[in-house]
This record gives C-alpha cells, sequence and structure tokens, in this order.
C-alpha cells in the first residue's frame, strides 16, 4: 500500500541512520522524496540504496543552520513538485563534540549544537510554512532525543538543551500552525545504533555497560532506524490527522 503516492516529502539529516531509514520507509510508501545532507558522500550511499529497490529519491548537499541555503532548497522542490506535505526535521547530533565539564564549553561549540538541532528546524519550518498554509494541510515531524525529556547520556550539554528546545519548538508551532491544518509533532528516539557517533558511544560502554543499558530497556533489545521510521510514518498519516504538539518516545521503554 502507497500510503504518501502524489506527496512531496522532505528529510533532512538523510546520509545515514534515522534519516536515510525515513526517506526509504517514504520511497517505499510512493512519496516524492526530496533528501538534504551536508554529508554528500553518506547522501549519495543513501540514494543508491534507494535505487537498488527500484525506487526514486532526490538528493542536494543543504546545511541546514544556513537559512538562504534551506529557502533556496526548499524553493526547489516546490518549483519542480509543487507542493510539500511532509517535513521531516531529522538532522542534528553532537558535530562530533565529547561530554566535557561545562567550564570547558566555548561559545563555538555550544552554538554548533544549537544550529543543527534548533536552527535548522526552525529555518526549514519557517521556509515550507507558506506552501503549507497555503494548501491548508501539512505535516512537521522533528526528531529530538530521550536527552530533551531527560539527560544526554554523553553528558554533552548543548544536546539536552537543544533537544529539549526543539521540543518546545514543536508545541510552540503546533499551536500556531493548527488552523492552517498543519500539525506539528516529534518523536525522541531513545538509544540507537544507527551511526558512527553512536557505534563509538556503544563502543565506550564496553560489556558490563551495554548489558546495564539494554537491562534499563523494558523490552530488552535496542531500537532500530527502521523502528523510528516507522514512527514518523504514523505522524505523516491521515491516521494522525488529529495529533498535533505532541512527543512520543520510541525507545523500548523506560
Amino acid at each position: 500500500m502507497e500510503r504518501f503516492a502524489g506527496q512531496t516529502v522532505i528529510v533532512t539529516g538523510a546520509a545515514h541512520g534515522f534519516g536515510r531509514a525515513i526517506a526509504h520507509a517514504f520511497a517505499w510508501e510512493g512519496a516524492n522524496v526530496w533528501a538534504c545532507d551536508v554529508n554528500t558522500e553518506g547522501l549519495g550511499e543513501t540514494a543508491r540504496l534507494v535505487y537498488h529497490d527500484g525506487l526514486t529519491v532526490h538528493t542536494r548537499a543543504v546545511d541546514v543552520g544556513d537559512a538562504a541555503a534551506v529557502g533556496a532548497f526548499v524553493s526547489e522542490v516546490v518549483a519542480e513538485t509543487g507542493r510539500i506535505d511532509v517535513l521531516v526535521n531529522n538532522a542534528g547530533g553532537v558535530r562530533g563534540q565529547v561530554g566535557r565539564p561545562i567550564e570547558e564549553i566555548s561559545p563555538a561549540d555550544w552554538q554548533a549544537i544549537f544550529a543543527v538541532n534548533v536552527d535548522g528546524a526552525f529555518f526549514f519550518a519557517q521556509a515550507v510554512a507558506p506552501q503549507m498554509k497555503e494548501r491548508r494541510s501539512g505535516r512537521i515531524i522533528n526528531i529530538s532525543s530521550g536527552a530533551g525529556l531527560g539527560i544526554s547520556l554523553t553528558g554533552i550539554q548543548a544536546y539536552a538543551s537543544a533537544k529539549a528546545a526543539q521540543i518546545g519548538l514543536t508545541r510552540q508551532l503546533a499551536h500556531e500552525l493548527g488552523a492552517w491544518g498543519i500539525t506539528v509533532n516529534n518523536v525522541a528516539p531513545g538509544f540507537v545504533r544507527s551511526n558512527p557517533t553512536t557505534e563509538r558511544q556503544w563502543d565506550s560502554y564496553g560489556e558490563e555497560g551495554q548489558r546495564k543499558l539494554i537491562d534499563a530497556i523494558a523490552l530488552k533489545r535496542l531500537g532500530t532506524p527502521e523502528d523510528i521510521a516507522n514512527a514518523v510514518l504514523f505522524f505523516a498519516s491521515e491516521g494522525a490527522g488529529w495529533i498535533t504538539g505532541q512527543v512520543l518516545s520510541v525507545d523500548g521503554g523506560k
């Protein structure tokens, strides 16, 4: 069943992990997918994997923290397709940083994490809003983290703060845009081995730490990128038409 046939979907941060799985899932369900990232090599691999299944995804190199670049990309998508039905703000992460004492965090380090996790979500929502308002329909799904609801396992202050801010943005935009039939929701993943950063994090725990992490999960297993993609597709579906401003923890149960 192609639930999203004829719909145009933008997925940010699609070079690997959640973004790749989300882009692939929407393509499989018939959507016209436009995927972006700054990691062009990974983005190319996403395209190859999608094409391997006989599907199509359009890819572009876009820095989500650059408002002008975001606007240009969204304008291109609208010019080509005439519509944007779904925006998935997945781009994020820790930008190569590790946990350090607060005294050691520079303004540049702090801002770098906010730029990709919060600014990018804001710039993309701002860019797609006029077209969605005109059509009086749209879905915006932000990908946060369990860190935004609690604390960061890595101890990165900016990451926990940025994800919490993104959740606040989700709720605010839901109320602002709801009058035009636009829903805005948030998926908060638990720990998933989905990219090089999470692989390094997993390895750093050692066998005992890995066992403790899994034992703390109700379902006693780690999640997969596909688990996150399934939640995103639900929020984008007709079945979620009266759900907005919500945060769905996809973490195996805590």
